[in-house]
């Protein structure tokens, strides 16, 4: 059955509104979400609701419990170290492989991904992870390998909310000019370098963070999330 456009067009608002609240705090790990709940918030049927979670899902930040409903995904410490490590192995290998292979084009894309500092609010930070997915995005398909491109893309859809705990907003377009020129000097070890200390960097404060201010929202034991 087709869709309506009023339908599509609520489903891509519930999916960014949800997505800025888990990726913004709002929505805390483990919470429940309840379809015919949002369905009355905005005032639409339930199918649009269904399909955004789903889409949320298929990104990894909501987890489908059969016959109990939708959560917030929650993760286990290890969880998240092991996404960070895998993160690194899959941008170390994007740039060594892009450098001599990006175009002309790409370089003016990673050169034009951000609009710049607008503040600490939601919708800014928002904005910079967004930025910041396009930006190794673009790298990684520069690579010339599909299946590097869309498991990385998948590691950052899951990494978003994190993402925002670096509190980058002011650094980030700095961070990634240095690899942007390395790039346009085909210099590979300046390349990797200036990838691998906005990585590392990303990961000790992701991990700072999370067992300093916000460890008791998520889960830092060694099984699965739930």
């Amino acid at each position: 059955m087709a869709v309506s456009v009023s339908e599509s067009t609520s489903k891509e608002r519930i999916h960014r509104d949800i997505r800025r609240a888990i990726i913004t705090g709002h929505l805390r790990p483990g919470e429940r979400l309840a379809i015919q709940e949002l369905a009355q918030q905005y005032g639409i049927s339930v199918s649009p609701v269904r399909d955004a979670l789903q889409m949320l899902s298929q990104e990894g930040l909501i987890t489908i419990k059969p016959r109990s409903g939708y959560f917030v995904t929650s993760l286990t410490l290890k969880q998240l170290r092991d996404m960070l490590d895998l993160r690194e192995i899959l941008e170390l290998a994007a740039i060594e492989r892009a450098v001599e292979r990006i175009t002309a084009l790409q370089l003016d894309q990673l050169a034009s991904v951000h609009a710049g500092y607008t503040g600490d609010d939601d919708e800014s930070y928002d904005r910079y992870t967004d930025e910041n997915r396009r930006f190794h995005h673009i790298i990684a398909q520069a690579s010339g390998n599909d299946e590097l491109t869309s498991h990385l893309g998948r590691v950052h859809d899951r990494l978003a909310r994190f993402m925002v705990m670096r509190q980058a907003g002011k650094t980030q377009e700095t961070t990634h000019a240095r690899i942007v020129e390395a790039l346009q000097k085909r210099d590979a070890a300046a390349a990797r370098a200036a990838m691998l200390d906005e990585v590392q960097g990303t990961r000790d404060t992701i991990l700072d963070r999370v067992m300093q201010e916000e460890g008791e929202h998520w889960q830092l034991g060694a099984g699965t999330s739930a």
